[in-house]
């Protein structure tokens, strides 16, 4: 037996327990970190291709406005003039009023049009850009991401997130330009036809700002609360959806029924809360609002009977007041769709503000040539390597390890050995804390993301498998890959036999993780999948722990001839696994604490010797 490759002692814990899973007590999952203004940026991000098209769109809404502000001036024109030169048998000026409030119209209608199809563009491909971001991010960021965030969570950003900031560009944008412009030019008409008119509106405006500004903080509040309140419904409608087998097994139906029903019931009394705010500014703003009214009209009916104001005046002030108010309900509802946007915003950005733990390379650095075609393997050496998740604590305290091409080397331990983490560091789902993994001499950390993956292929315990057909499933790291090509894998790996004989064969829909064929077949499809591929490195964790006695033994026949010439790193709990190894690594509590061939070792009197012993009583 060869001494262990270890040096340093480890912790006193299960290593593979502090996993990045148990570390949610500094991973906020609701409210990601995010650079200052990050939901300014995202938002200027996605507009800033648009920006022609943007302005074409406000170009529109400003010439709209302009046409639909007309009227009023108009009515004043008609009732100050137009009506007593009518009197007076002079039909032109009353004429020129109708067309013009015709001309008026129909521009407008024109207008609304023309800006809501450029608008519509425009907020899709917002959204289309949105979407595309948070699907391409979430899939570039770390494996260790992946296992904090849960998937129910992913699906609320590119879903409720996105729709919240879809209802925000259909209408809510639309009606505080539409708010704004009114405010500007009706402030501007009413100090021009009367300053003492115009000054009394534009004061009105002051309490309705502070009404405003109140809603606003308040409501911010209330929406982000709700945004949190449906991502947990979400989440747990997912996980319970995903675990619907071990749900019915274990009778969590009515157990889960409550937990849902009480996350329900926070988010419908949050939604009341968002429907309570909502209310108080309403009622509010129309109290202010139908007071100055009131006193307004009041004012400038005295005037108009001291004669300081003309009629047409006065009736074209009240019209532009009613335009001036009414959009107050209708800014109340853009601040709710704000608030939810904003919200939902804030928390995509936080999620695009994640960086991957494993990085792309700045410079990224090639493979060397393989010596020989025939020995496609490559040498593997740990180099000083260690490893801790965010939790704290040494899950692999530091060692040196040399695989040598094309050599099959077996994991054995007992759980929470470290077996897995091993692997992963090889696969390059996590970078060492120290030290570096080398493939031929090149540092992992160096290598291009497509080329690691061209060259180190691992099969887990779990084959998950897409939906699509047989074929599609296996030519996953070969899309290029021939028919006749496919069906050699599947031979090789003895999966052939039992794809043919499904309705299709290999053209049969698998349908959603597989679920129309056994989770034997589905380990021979991904093992296919793995050698379709054609790695350097092919890691197996746990890879046959699906599979019945006699496919694993066809598999094991089958492996002889496909790891030939790779370099193979097989993580197994059953020992039958280790009788295609060269060579046997037993960890314990991180450690290498036994290495050699297995029949020096099963000779030997060390812990593989007796976990080999015991798996042969186990037998008899």
């Amino acid at each position: 037996m060869t001494a262990p490759t270890t040096s340093a002692p480890t912790t006193a814990e299960d290593p593979e327990l502090p996993g990045p899973e148990h570390s949610d007590d500094a991973f906020d999952q609701d409210r990601l970190p995010a650079p200052p203004h990050a939901t300014a940026l995202l938002l200027r991000s996605l507009l800033a291709p648009m920006k022609a098209r943007v302005t074409v769109t406000t170009l529109l809404l400003l010439l709209q406005q302009a046409a639909v502000q007309a009227g009023p001036l108009l009515v004043a024109y008609a009732i100050d003039r137009a009506v007593p030169a009518f009197r007076d048998h002079d039909n032109g000026p009353l004429i020129a009023v109708g067309a013009g409030y015709l001309l008026c119209a129909l521009a407008s209608g024109a207008l609304q049009y023309a800006f809501i199809r450029a608008s519509a563009r425009v907020n899709q491909d917002v959204l289309l850009d949105l979407r595309g971001r948070i699907f391409r991010h979430a899939q570039a960021l770390s494996i260790d991401f992946h296992e904090r965030y849960t998937s129910g969570r992913l699906i609320s950003r590119s879903t409720a997130d996105v729709e919240s900031l879809r209802e925000l560009l259909d209408e809510g944008l639309q009606e505080l330009v539409t708010v704004i412009l009114s405010f500007l030019y009706i402030s501007a008409l009413l100090l021009w036809l009367d300053l003492g008119l115009g000054a009394v509106a534009v004061a009105s405006f002051v309490p309705l700002y502070g009404l405003v500004r109140l809603y606003q903080r308040r409501a911010g509040r209330v929406y982000r609360k709700r945004s949190t309140a449906i991502a947990a419904v979400i989440v747990k409608f997912v996980e319970t959806m995903n675990g619907i087998r071990p749900v019915r097994a274990f009778r969590r139906e009515a157990a889960n029924d409550a937990d849902f029903g009480a996350l329900n019931k926070r988010h419908e009394r949050v939604n009341g809360d968002a429907l309570l705010e909502m209310a108080r500014y309403v009622v509010g703003s129309r109290l202010v609002a139908n007071t100055a009214v009131a006193g307004i009209v009041l004012w400038g009916a005295y005037r108009v009977a001291q004669g300081s104001l003309e009629l047409g005046v006065l009736a074209a002030a009240v019209l532009y007041l009613r335009r001036l108010y009414d959009p107050i309900d209708r800014l109340g509802m853009f601040l709710n769709s704000y608030q939810s946007a904003a919200a939902s915003l804030e928390k995509i950005a936080g999620l695009l503000a994640q960086t991957p733990t494993v990085p792309e390379p700045s410079a990224p650095r090639q493979l060397p040539a393989p010596e020989s075609a025939d020995r496609p393997g490559r040498q593997v050496v740990f180099e000083g390597v260690s490893f801790g998740y965010r939790t704290g604590g040494e899950v692999l305290p530091r060692f040196d390890l040399t695989l040598p091409a094309g050599q099959t080397v077996a994991v054995v331990g007992s759980t929470g050995a470290g077996k897995s983490t091993l692997a992963k560091l090889l696969a390059r789902f996590y970078d060492p804390s120290r030290g570096r993994v080398l493939l031929d001499g090149v540092d992992l950390r160096e290598l291009a993301v497509p080329e690691l993956r061209c060259g180190v292929v691992m099969v887990t315990q779990e084959a998950f498998l897409f939906s699509g057909t047989v074929a599609e499933n296996i030519t996953i790291g070969r899309p290029d890959a021939t028919r006749e090509e496919i069906e050699r894998a599947a031979k090789a790996i003895g999966a052939h036999d039992f794809i043919s004989a499904l309705p299709d064969g290999y053209d049969t829909d698998v349908r959603k993780r597989g679920g129309r064929i056994s989770a034997g077949q589905r380990q021979l499809v991904a093992f296919a999948r793995a050698l379709l591929a054609d790695p350097a490195v092919l890691i197996l964790d746990e890879a046959t722990s699906s599979l019945d006695i006699p496919g694993e033994r066809a598999v094991q026949r089958a492996m002889s001839t496909v790891l030939k010439g790779r370099t193979a790193v097989v993580i197994a709990h059953r020992l039958s696994t280790v009788e295609i190894a060269d060579r046997v690594l037993v960890m314990e509590h991180g450690r290498i604490v036994e290495d050699g061939a297995p029949a020096e070792l099963i000779a030997g009197t060390g812990r593989f010797a007796d976990l080999h012993r015991a798996w042969r009583d186990s037998l008899a």
